[in-house]
């Protein structure tokens, strides 16, 4: 079926259905719209209701750093998400790449000094925010994830793991979560040298194809790309950074929808890119920097920090999305943009670079798969006009609390740091001296057995 006739099906169902109260309306699991019932007619108890998932994805993140120098948010970022904590955790999964380690780790890895080389330390206290906040899972797979090394990276899946939320780095975890009896996985990948390297696309596909046949939804991220401001357009090229390669971002995220991905999520540039719809599936080329407390420069589209939230069927085709923007000022953090600057650079990007492959875009902050000719411009206006009143998720206004064993443990962390000279080698790389509170099973990210020394990073 074509893209123009599913789309209409899907914004057809959903006005039908606000107006009428009809309850019949059936997504069958291969994802394709079912009939909608007369409403005189009542609905086979049978027949399952629809099932969609949504995810919420932002860019960098890194709540503040205390290495070389404290650069750190006041009252420990308590307030650096409070804007954007509504709409994260009012998604089924949000999702976030963690630019940097959560440890008290001394032994940085980075060459410091030359004015290209930078390192990211996040004090342990900090990390309640992120479960505050409402994300779920994090990417650890980008060119700071191993700031602090081995432990600085042990240290963070632990603290991450105390607050239930789940991840997925370049040492081989893939995150899990069943919602609504759909099994979804997210995978992350980055640059540098494998496993994992998106340099290395082969080796990728191979994971993914296997992957896709574990999961009903199977969500790609990826750190990649060039940065800056010249890098605003994504081209269908190789591209480099100071002499880094830093992969074919298109070639990459075609390839993995081939194998069997059904949403690509990118970051890297620091500046947000276009998003395009491949095989029905969404490509987000980058989310920019969403919330980098005095560790990124945040001058123009530096500061753009957009808030994707993206609907999908149960099979993973996309149906509609939504960008909230967000700008960062300095010092940092996100807060709420009412130009929608974001969202305005975003349309523009996709339909620039992307042109029939661009999402469809409404004013209203949306945007929907590509239309044809068979539908016409007036008709899907309609459409939309009305399907823009209904957004994907209501804001969630109620605080999630921490629990007082895992505040418990993130305390004694940090005193840990505060009260001592803490090295590399002095930190464990299994056990902590504060005990890991339990959380539920299917809490935890699946891990596999970390790779020999050498597929360390390269250049991290």
């Amino acid at each position: 079926m074509k893209k123009s006739k599913r789309l209409w099906s899907i914004l057809a169902v959903v006005i039908v259905g606000a107006a009428l109260g009809v309850t019949g309306i059936v997504l069958a699991s291969t994802g394709v719209v079912g009939r909608v019932q007369d409403a005189s007619v009542s609905v086979t108890d049978t027949l399952p209701p629809p099932r969609t998932v949504t995810i919420a994805a932002v860019g960098d993140i890194m709540m503040g750093t205390d290495y070389p120098t404290p650069r750190l948010p006041p009252q420990d970022g308590a307030l650096l998400f409070a804007d954007a904590a509504p709409i994260l955790r009012a998604a089924d999964i949000a999702f976030g790449n963690l630019e940097g380690p959560i440890t008290r780790s001394k032994g940085c890895t980075k060459k410091m000094g030359s004015g290209r080389s930078f390192a990211f330390r996040c004090p342990p206290r900090l990390a309640r925010n992120l479960a505050t906040a409402g994300f779920d899972v994090m990417s650890l797979a980008n060119n700071h994830a191993r700031d602090f090394g081995y432990a600085g990276m042990a240290e963070t899946r632990r603290i991450l793991d105390s607050l239930g939320i789940r991840y997925s780095s370049k040492q081989g975890e893939v995150a899990e979560f069943m919602i609504d009896s759909l099994k979804i996985g997210l995978i992350a990948f980055s640059t540098g040298s494998p496993p994992r390297s998106i340099l290395n696309i082969e080796m990728c596909r191979k994971e993914v194809e296997e992957l896709a046949r574990r999961f009903d939804i199977l969500i790609v991220s990826f750190h990649g790309g060039s940065e800056g401001t010249k890098a605003l357009h994504t081209r269908d090229a190789f591209e480099n950074l100071y002499g880094e390669p830093r992969g074919n971002v298109i070639e990459f995220a075609h390839t993995m929808i081939d194998a069997g991905a059904d949403l690509v999520i990118g970051h890297g540039p620091h500046v947000p890119r276009g998003m395009e719809v491949y095989e029905g599936k969404l490509i987000a080329y980058s989310l920019g920097n969403f919330c980098t407390y005095r560790c990124m420069q945040l001058t123009g589209e530096l500061g753009y920090a957009p808030l994707l939230v993206v609907e999908v069927d149960s099979i993973g085709n996309f149906l509609r999305g939504e960008i909230h923007s967000f700008r960062q000022f300095p010092p940092g953090g996100p807060t709420k943009d009412t130009t929608e600057a974001v969202f305005n650079l975003m349309w523009s990007l996709s339909v620039t670079d992307f042109e029939t492959s661009a999402p469809s875009f409404s004013e209203n902050l949306s945007f929907y798969p590509p239309a044809d000719s068979d539908l016409s411009v007036e008709e899907i206006e309609a459409v939309r006009d009305s399907l823009d009143a209904l957004s994907i998720v209501e804001p969630d206004t109620a605080t999630p609390e921490v629990t007082e064993s895992v505040d418990s443990f993130l305390t004694v962390i940090q005193e840990e740091q505060d009260t001592s000279d803490v090295s590399d080698e002095d930190l464990p790389h299994t056990t902590s001296s504060a005990q890991v509170p339990s959380t539920p099973e299917d809490a935890d990210s699946v891990a596999v057995p970390e790779p020999d020394s050498a597929n360390r990073f390269e250049g991290e």
